[in-house]
């Protein structure tokens, strides 16, 4: 683990080289394990793929006693293979019409596009990150088999609960935004609700499970293909 201080007020910690699920797994028991340890001295922590940004209050603690707080913690977390999140299932409309670059992906990797969607919802993914928008989070890995770059020219428009792929990455597009990832389905859910008692469907750390509906099924749920 290597300690960084991030501006006046918090310290980086960084748990690995690349993101993992035993990665993102200690990263979680880290988090729980600081925020009984510190308390009311903390104002907040910020999981990501590697690291876990504690930011502190200043006139309560200092970076030092934060640093020997984090490695006390780090040292005794022991086993943290059971620290992954809660099992989540998010409904997906698979289909050309819902997904646009679904068929060219299809055709890249010479497969038929209900053979990508089921590739791509027989894994089980990590949310390693929620960030770019309210609700957006990065969750992997995805199946070399259809693993695609990012597109070279970003849409302007991609519609509220677009499935899409970057690379060994998936996500759901939480709100209308532009973007530059494959799109190969759209979900009914609000990722992300401002007026709800609990704004966002996952948090780092959870797994995730895709789960094919019909196109009745996406719009009975309030899904919208306009």
């Amino acid at each position: 683990m290597k300690l960084k201080p991030a501006g006046e007020a918090a310290v980086i910690a960084y748990l690995g080289e690349r993101n993992s699920p035993e990665v993102s797994a200690r990263i979680q028991a880290l988090e729980h394990a600081l925020s009984e340890q510190l308390g009311d001295k903390l104002r907040d922590l910020i999981p990501s793929y590697v690291s876990l940004l504690v930011c502190f209050d200043p006139l309560k603690t200092d970076h030092y006693e934060v640093a020997d707080c984090i490695r006390s913690c780090d040292s005794s977390l022991g086993d943290v293979s059971g620290s992954a999140g809660q099992l989540i299932e998010l409904p997906v409309y698979y289909h050309p019409e819902a997904g646009a670059d679904l068929e060219t992906l299809a055709e890249q990797r010479s497969l038929s596009w209900s053979d990508i969607a089921a590739i791509h919802y027989q894994q089980e993914y990590r949310v390693y990150a929620i960030g770019f928008a309210p609700g957006f989070a990065y969750l992997g890995d995805v199946d070399e088999r259809i693993a695609a770059p990012r597109l070279s020219t970003p849409r302007k428009q991609v519609p509220r609960g677009a499935v899409a792929i970057a690379d060994r990455q998936t996500a759901i597009y939480p709100a209308e935004s532009p973007g530059g990832w494959n799109l190969i389905g759209r979900s009914p859910l609000r990722m992300f609700d401002a007026d709800a008692e609990e704004p966002m469907v996952v948090s780092v750390g959870d797994r995730i499970r895709f789960r094919p509906i019909t196109r009745d099924e996406f719009v009975a749920a309030g899904g919208d293909l306009l």
